[in-house]
């Protein structure tokens, strides 16, 4: 059937779709509230540029069509970070931290879950310019913050960090195949597949490599990952920034899994993950990125993260449709069209209902002008 949509993609009907506007629009005023710009890169633009510094993971989940008019290869974004870091480096070009954010559509090849959709519309903040921990703390409590005001609070945010398995590769001599055969091991927790791979290495690193997937848990995991991990510097200060992170913000639900590295050719530094009681899902992610920016003309720190919003909407709390005032349609009618533009300009909805017509279905009409002497008075309305 020719108005069927293709699978995992799906039409906002008036309901969900004011329930969406209604949490974009209070979501980006909390991040301009906080010095956070808004920018709208656009749907499509050169593949080298969408996919630069992402690693195999975006490519693969990139649509890629034709230009016509340059002949060379297009995608459609499939995350915006990316187009993010082009515009900070290449098109603001400034000096010191810049925070920019952002909302719309991405597209997907495939679903990232079997309850996922294709077309995410993604939010998200980006901090660029700074290379200390306390940017992460800022863009982590800046994700918390977000779930907070949808009423979607986090139950749980893991932090791990990147550079702690980057330091531990790179000790142990592995090459590139046995690093990405690694990665996938560890990301499914196979401790026999990680500790049969690990086999061959040197000490400590083999020991070392087959503990990550152990190190999950509470703040204990510092404690152990310290005791049990190679004194290697890059490792000290990833466990420093965590426990740094940990102790700024106590109001935080905090756990770690030094074994997430989703995005590892992507993030270089502490990566975190928010998850919600009873859903199965991550409901936001982020981490550090830096030298995203180096192929556009500089190599800024860059921190941030993102989520989309249809999913949140759909586990944040609907709030209650807003009531609307209906009218006769008299166009020629001087007095009605000022009270129409009056109670418009305070807030309140308005709907001039054509002859015949009855308010529609999915509108909360409470309430009706009618002509009280020279003017016009809101009186209760019941609907036929």
């Amino acid at each position: 059937m020719n108005w069927l949509l293709p699978d995992y993609i799906a039409d906002a009907l008036p309901a969900e779709a004011a329930h969406i506007e209604r949490l974009r629009r209070l979501l980006l005023d909390r991040f301009a509230a906080h010095g956070y710009e808004l920018v709208m890169p656009p749907l499509l633009e050169y593949l080298d540029s969408l996919l630069t510094g992402t690693g195999q993971d975006l490519d693969l989940k990139t649509f890629k069509l034709s230009d016509q008019l340059s002949g060379r290869t297009l995608g459609v974004r499939a995350d915006t970070t990316p187009q993010v870091a082009r515009i900070d480096a290449h098109l603001l070009n400034r000096q010191g931290v810049t925070r920019l954010c952002y909302c719309g559509s991405v597209l997907h090849t495939l679903p990232a879950s079997i309850a996922a959709s294709r077309e995410p519309l993604q939010i998200g903040a980006e901090l660029y310019g700074y290379a200390g921990i306390e940017a992460d703390l800022e863009i982590i409590r800046q994700l918390a913050g977000t779930l907070e005001i949808a009423n979607v609070a986090a139950t749980r945010i893991d932090l791990g960090h990147v550079g702690i398995f980057s330091a531990l590769a790179e000790a142990a001599g592995l090459d590139e195949e046995s690093e990405q055969q690694l990665l996938a091991l560890l990301q499914a927790k196979d401790m026999p597949g990680v500790a049969a791979l690990c086999a061959g290495l040197a000490e400590p690193y083999a020991r070392a490599l087959s503990v990550l997937p152990s190190l999950y848990g509470g703040s204990e995991v510092l404690d152990r990952a310290a005791a049990e991990l190679p004194a290697l510097p890059a490792i000290a200060s990833a466990l420093q920034g965590l426990r740094q992170i940990v102790e700024t913000a106590p109001e935080l639900p905090f756990s770690f899994d030094l074994a997430d590295l989703r995005g590892y050719q992507y993030h270089n530094g502490v990566v975190f993950t928010a998850y919600r009681a009873g859903y199965p899902a991550a409901i936001a992610r982020g981490g550090r990125y830096d030298g995203v920016g180096k192929v556009f003309g500089r190599a800024r720190p860059a921190t941030g993260f993102s989520l989309d919003l249809r999913e949140l909407a759909r586990l944040a709390p609907a709030l209650p449709a807003k009531s609307a005032i209906v009218a006769p349609c008299e166009g020629a009618n001087p007095a009605l069209q000022q009270t129409i533009a009056a109670l418009r300009a305070a807030g309140e909805t308005v709907i001039e209902l054509l002859p015949g017509e009855q308010c529609a279905e999915g509108l909360r009409c409470d309430r009706q002008l009618r002509p009280a002497g020279c003017g016009w008075v809101i009186d209760a309305y019941f609907p036929n």
